[in-house]
Formats: C-alpha cells, structure tokens, sequence
C-alpha cells in the first residue's frame, strides 16, 4: 500500500505499514563527505549545514528550516546519520574566503527489478532496495575560493577629513595630498588650530604643545617622521588627567600612526622627487593570517632645503653698533624610517603586541652668513666685513621597542591595558666654522681668518611603562584608572677648539665645552569617574605626579639633583546635550611645566659663538590653570560646528632671557641666552573650527583662533610686553573633478602676534641672533600663505595615484620678527623654500583571499555555534 511520494529522480516509492507505526525507521539517513580547496587541500572549520523544506500553514508556502549543522574538522570531514529519508533536503557549505556552496540531497531507492520477488512486508529497508540507498557519500566537495581583490576590500565610506570631539579634534590626514612625500612638518601645516613656522617650530593656541606618537612622548622630531606614515592627527587643547601632566598649558599633539589589521595583505610603494632634486620612497605591507598580524614599513626622504634671510641689529652699548647679516643655509642629507610590528591574538579577548622602530639620519648642512658691522663714535663710523662658512655633519641612530597587551573582560567595554615603550638615540655631529675678515669689504684681501671646531656625541634613552584599567559600572557609568612610569637619560659630549690664527692648529678650550649626563624620572597615577545623568554628563579626574632629576657636569666633576614633591591635578567636563544635536561643555584642567635639565645647569655653552646659552639653576616649575568653554553642533548631512573660549593663566613662566657676560672664546663681553621664571602670564581667546561638504565634489575645514595674551615680567630687569590681540586662520578646501582628478588648497594667515613662549629657532634660526630673543621681548609680524596640490587615480581599481603639489605659491610665507630689548633693537626676515613643487606616485596593492584566514570564534562542534559562525 503506497502511503506516500518519495523525490528522488521521481520514482513512487512504497511505504509499509510497519514504517508509518515507527517514524524513526524513516530517519535512516547517513550522508558524509570532504571539503576540499581547489588545489585538494583541507578546509577545516566550514559550516556545514542541511535544511530541510517544511510547509509553512502560516504563509502557505515551503520554507527552509535548520536541521542539522556542525563544523568540519582538521581533514575537512563532516557526516550526518539520522537523516529523514522522505522530503527535500539541502547541504549549504560555507567558508570564509570560498564561495558557499549549494547542493540538493535524496536518498534514491531501487523499486524491484522486473519479474523479481518482492521484499517481504514489513522489511521497509528492503523494499526500498537496502540500507546502501540511505548511505550516501558525497565524496570530496571542492569550494572555489572567493578572491576579492583591492577595490573590492577597500571601504567605500571613507573617513570624515575632521570628527569633532568636545575633549579633542582627530584630523585624518589620509586624505591630503599636499603631504605626500613630506614629514610631519608638513601635515601639521594642514591640521586645523596649529601654526607652524618656517623652522618647524609648532604652536597651538600660541604655545608650544607636547609631541606624542600613538598616546606616548615621543624624542623624535616633527622631521623625522615621515607624513606617508602618519593617519591622523588628534588635537587635544585640554588634557584629562589621564595624560601626562607636564608640558604647561599648550596642550597636546597625538601623532596616530598607521595601522592596519584587514585580513590577507595589502599594502603600497611610493616614490617623489621635489623641485630642489631631493628624492622620497616609502613602501607599506600588512599580513594577517590565523591569529597573527604582521607589518612592515619604510621610507627615506632627502632633504635639500634652501633658506635665504637677512637681519639688521642695533646693539646698544657704550660704542653703538650696527649689524647687516645676509645669510644662505641650505640642507643635505636625509634619513631613513622602518618599522617592523607583530599582533598576536592570544584568544578573542587578549591580543599582544610587539613592534620595532628604527631611525637613521645624516644631515650635512651648510650655511654661508655675510656680516657687515658698522661701529659709530662720536665723529666717525668704522666697518669691519667678515664671512662665515659653516660646513657641518650630523648623523643619528635611533631604535625603539613597544610592547602592549590588551585584555578584554566578559562585561562589555571593561578592559585592561599595559604598555612598555624604549627609545634609544645616538648621534655625532662635526661643525667646522671658518671667519674671514677682509680688510676692505667684500672682494678685499683677507686680513685673518678664525677657526672654530666643533665635536660632539650625545645619546638620549627613553622608557615608559603603563598600565591603565577601564571599567563600566553601568552604560552611563565609567571608571578608569592608571599608573605610569617615564625616565629620561641623557649623555652629551661636546667639544669646542678654537684656531685664532686659522692654520688648522686647533686648541680646546675647556670653558667652552660641555660634557653632562642626567636622569629624569616621573612618577605618575590618575583616577577618572564619568558618569551621565539623562542628557547631563560629568568626567571628574585626579592626577598625582612627582618627578626627580640627577645630573652632572663630568668635566668640572660637578653633580646637581632636584626633587619635585607629589603636585595634584584636577580635571573637570561637564557637558549637556540640547535639542537638534547640540552640545554644551565646560572644562578645567591644571598641568605643570618642569624646567629640563639643559635649562638648569649654571654651565654656559658656546658651541655655536654667535648663540650663546646658559642655565638657571633657581628656575622653578611653572603651573597653568586652564579654564575652556565649548558649543558642539551638528548639522545636516554631518557638516560640524565647533565654538570654544578660552582661558589660560600661568605662574612662574619659564622664559628666555637676556644677559651679558664675559665670553671665554673672545675675553670680550656678550649676550647670553638664558631662562628666567616671569611673574605670570595669561592668554585668553575664542576659537571656532567648521567641517562642510558644501556638495558631493567639495569639501572645506575652516579654523579661526582669535586671541589676547600678557607676560607679566616686573620682577625682572626688562620691560612686559603689552597685550595684543591676534587672530590666526586657516582653510583647507578640496575638491573632487572630473576624470578622477582631486584638486585640495591649504591657505593660512597669521595677523601680528607676540612671540611664542619658549620658543626655540630650529636650525635654520637666523645666524647668531636666533636664540637672542624672548617670548617678553618681541613680535612675529604678519604673514600669509597657500599650498596646492592636485592628484589622479589610475589604472584597475584607481590602484594608482599620481600627485603634484606646491607650497606657499605666491612666495608670501616670510617669517619677519621683531625683538628689543636692553641690549638691542633687531628685525629679520627669512624665506624657506617657496615654491617647491613635489611630485610623487603611489601604487597600492592588496588580496584578500581569507581562505589562508580562519575565524577563531567558531566552537567546534554544535549547531548553535555553527549557525552564529556562519552568521557573523
């Protein structure tokens, strides 16, 4: 008696009563197989499911339902017993990187040949041709491999150029063009809130920030980090007390650099050349196979910039003097980056991290200065013209090692975090300065020549151990806490000789030169409580820092050690949340400033004759209040609205300062540079930073920084400088044109302005007057520039670009300054390489073929687990 349809090539099978008594007899079914790769290896860890085909009474339709589902093991096996042997059946294979595989399963029976004795009643697996028909094996099952190649991995959502942060602002720098082949001078250029000027000097709100690289204090210098290796930039105007304490009140600069975990590999080679004839080349690799992430990067830029100045000095004395300098500096040389870092994910919730950093650089600089002084006495004016060639070489070595683990607890955000960074530097540097003194002006014989020599070494060690705790009470509630640990060791050897008669017979002279090594340490632990009350939200922190420092001059055998005693400092945001996606927040922060040991040591140094400097031992920190206020507003279409005043009050301001002394080279008397804590200073201002895609082809970011700001210098021999109001603005628009072609302009202008605190001239200063001026003492005039840049996309999937870019087009970015003092009235300007046009390529490649990348978070057996697997 025929109960029912069995499908199998549409043959009507019998079903015997015996069978409908026991319905497990129906579930008979055995099927197994191998999951290969097209090459015949094995695919372990497939999701291997079959679904059945039921009819749905609610929708009146079959629908697929889960039957059975399990995970292949090492050899790609898999088997399913206990199968239904009447309905529709299907296997679906899925793999991660494989395309899924779709296949039918039926059992199919024999109906007895004709003439042949039917089976008996009852034996349901005979009269259905015997147990061999429930037996399927499926054989090896090969998956094709689904292999997506770069355009089909890269992100088509890219990144907002700016995300706005109330606490900070992260400025992604992937996307300027103007950067490509350049270093980290160059990207700060582009990043909103931060002037930077023609010596690298970089300033924030007018004060010079702290310099991290990925969240840590970094040694290396804004020129020796390339921009092709940089993602970001987070500015950071108020810290918490989760950040170090130190570094007064100009805030922050974190260097985020790139890293990349897709699965499979990917990565890029570039290379560029400038208008002055200096080359670029970089390349880029990441690899991430089962539980390991590894990549690589490296770049080498030459550097050959060209610097043309002039300064004019009225030196006030008993015999008034007038200086004209003309000066030529030009670079050589270049340096080279590598990185090598390794991720390993332990389990899904701990991943360790180890990475290598290696810097090696050797600059040959020259500089040819030009010096006319006019001497006036009461009834005549005497010139004297000399010309000095400076040819000098530095090179430096630098490695660093950072290791971090991350835990991750069962709770959602709560996590734990250490950290350990080692830096290590070396560098050597040898300066020949040659004096010509003519006896008539320029072209004149030469009456005497003086040499000067100078020899040095230095290392620079660097650790940082840290570890922080994050964990969330509630979804509204947080609490962090942390401990850190940073030394500073530093060694430095310098050797001055002096040839009076120019006859390359060198004479040292011990008075000038200056051999240290010091240790400074900081100890550190803040505590941070956030917490929200529906749309009012509060972040209470606490930071407690003391430090100690250790040195000694090891050519007078004198030794010097300071200890700061555990200083307290809080933070406070409050923030409240407004209709229409508006934010309000205020912000407090206290932070310190410790004078370095360089500043300290009552040694004078005169490697260079002309810029002559000596510590302060009576210096003391300088502690700054800062007190900030901001509006958050977010348009339509995510355009952003940020507004903030600002106040920022400082005791015991370390400043330059001007002195006279006796100089051990000439027996005659000079200006000496050093530090002197001011009474006080203040600056208050109002900022306010824009991001709009005004159309789907044009974007623009506008900052504008308006602000007033007073050194108060009444307890020391020199006048305060007045008050000034100052405003700073910068645009940066880019546009998306037809043929694939990107156009992005940069302009900045800087209105008159006091000169920043502390500042240093780089090595590009003005000869012999650079470091002869205070931030009490002087102005910085104004000044306005652009830079250009265009690029095109090519070849399959744009894997190519090429750019081409210009900077300060309308040769309008000269520095010009004014300083007066008591000793001296002085004004120059200077000019670095206008007009430089870089052209570079980029090539980017990638594969991500995750069939050599297996997930981790599958559990081996279980359909539950399977089906989450498969889902994910």
């Amino acid at each position: 008696m025929i109960l029912g349809l069995i499908i199998g090539k549409a043959q009507v099978v019998p079903v015997t009563a015996a069978a409908k008594k026991s319905p497990a007899a129906l579930n008979m079914g055995h099927v197994y197989g191998k999951v290969l790769d097209t090459d015949g290896k094995p695919i372990a860890e497939a999701s291997v499911v079959l679904l059945q085909s039921k009819y749905d009474t609610a929708t009146k339709k079959n629908k697929e339902v889960l039957l059975k589902a399990m995970i292949t093991k090492t050899k790609g096996e898999f088997s399913f017993e206990e199968l239904p042997i009447f309905g529709s059946l299907k296997l679906k294979i899925t793999a991660i990187g494989f395309t899924e595989l779709n296949q039918p399963i039926s059992f199919q029976m024999k109906m007895p040949a004709a003439g042949s004795v039917a089976a008996p009643a009852g034996d349901a697996g005979q009269a259905m041709g015997g147990m061999n028909a429930f037996d399927k094996d499926l054989g090896n099952i090969k998956l094709k491999a689904a292999v997506n190649q770069l355009a089909e991995v890269t992100v088509t959502a890219t990144k907002p150029t700016l995300k706005m942060d109330i606490d900070k602002k992260v400025y992604n720098v992937e996307k300027d063009i103007v950067n490509a082949g350049g270093t980290a001078m160059d990207v700060m250029k582009n990043v909103p809130s931060v002037n930077v000027d023609i010596d690298g000097n970089v300033t924030l709100r007018n004060a010079t920030p702290q310099i991290y690289i990925d969240g840590r204090p970094t040694t290396l210098t804004l020129d020796q980090i390339p921009a092709d290796a940089i993602e970001s930039v987070e500015i950071i105007t108020n810290p918490s007390a989760k950040y170090d304490a130190s570094g007064g009140g100009a805030g922050i600069l974190n260097i985020v650099l790139k890293k990349n975990r897709k699965t499979g590999y990917n990565g890029n080679v570039r290379t560029g050349v400038d208008s002055h004839g200096a080359v670029n080349a970089g390349a880029n690799f990441n690899l991430r196979q089962d539980k390991f992430n590894f990549s690589a990067s490296c770049f080498y830029n030459e550097n050959k910039g060209i610097t043309n100045g002039t300064t004019n000095r009225y030196n006030i004395s008993d015999t008034p003097t007038v200086v004209h300098q003309t000066n030529i500096d030009k670079n050589g040389g270049g340096f080279l980056f590598g990185s090598v870092g390794m991720d390993y994910f332990m389990t899904n919730r701990t991943t360790v991290s180890l990475t290598g950093i290696r810097v090696h650089g050797l600059m040959t600089p020259t500089q040819m200065l030009d010096i006319t002084t006019d001497s006036i006495f009461q009834n005549r004016t005497s010139s004297a013209y000399s010309q000095r060639a400076t040819n000098s070489t530095r090179d430096f070595n630098a490695s660093g090692v950072q290791f971090g683990i991350k835990h991750l607890f069962p709770k959602e955000g709560e996590n734990w975090t250490a950290d350990l960074n080692y830096f290590s530097g070396k560098n050597n540097n040898n300066s020949l300065y040659q004096t010509d003194y003519y006896a008539d002006g320029p072209g004149s014989s030469i009456n005497g020549t003086q040499l000067q020599k100078v020899i040095g070494t230095g290392t620079n060690k660097f650790i940082t151990i840290q570890t922080d705790y994050v964990n969330p009470i509630s979804s509204t509630t947080k609490l962090e806490t942390g401990l850190r640990f940073n030394s500073q060791h530093m060694v430095n050897n310098q050797q001055n000789y002096i040839d009076s008669i120019g006859e390359s017979y060198y004479t040292l002279i011990p008075s000038a030169s200056s051999n240290y090594t010091n240790t400074n340490n900081v100890y550190a632990g803040y505590i941070s409580f956030t917490s929200a009350i529906k749309d009012f939200g509060y972040k209470l922190g606490l930071r407690a820092e003391s430090s100690n420092y250790t040195g000694e001059l090891t050519n007078l055998n004198e030794t010097y050690s300071n200890k700061y005693p555990i200083s307290l400092f809080p933070s406070v945001f409050l923030s409240q949340k407004l209709a229409n996606r508006q934010e309000l927040q205020v912000s407090y922060t206290r932070r310190i400033n410790r004078p370095n040991f360089f500043q300290l040591i009552p040694f004078t140094d005169y490697t260079d004759s002309l810029n002559i400097t000596r510590g302060n031992p009576n210096l003391v920190p300088e502690f700054t209040n800062s007190l900030e206020f901001s509006y958050l507003k977010t348009i339509k279409g995510n355009n952003t609205l940020l507004a903030s005043l600002y106040y920022k009050q400082t005791n015991h301001l370390i400043t330059r300062y001007l002195d006279t002394a006796t100089s051990a080279l000439t027996g005659k008397s000079a200006l000496i540079n050093t530090w002197e804590n001011a009474n006080s200073s203040y600056t208050a201002g109002a900022e306010v930073t824009g991001v709009f895609s005004l159309t789907k082809w044009w974007d623009i970011t506008a900052n504008v920084n308006i602000y007033n700001s007073k050194i108060n210098t009444s307890n020391i021999t020199t006048t305060s400088q007045p008050d000034l109001w100052s405003w700073f603005g910068k645009l940066n628009t880019s546009f998306k044109l037809p043929a694939k072609f990107k156009l992005q302009l940069t302009g900045t202008y800087q209105s008159k302005t006091n000169l920043p605190v502390s500042s240093s001239s780089g090595q590009n200063g003005p000869p012999g007057m650079g470091a002869s001026q205070s931030a009490s003492q002087g102005y910085v005039a104004q000044f306005w520039s652009m830079d250009a840049a265009i690029s095109r996309s090519f070849l399959k999937n744009d894997a190519a670009t090429i750019s081409v870019s210009m900077n300060d087009v309308f040769r309008t970015r000269w520095s010009d300054q004014h300083s007066a003092t008591a000793y001296f009235v002085q004004d120059y300007d200077r000019l670095r390489d206008p007009q430089m046009v870089r052209v570079n390529f980029t090539w980017r490649f990638g594969k991500m073929d995750v069939s050599l990348f297996k997930r981790k978070n599958m559990s081996s057996s279980g359909s539950q687990d399977a089906m989450q697997g498969m889902n994910q």
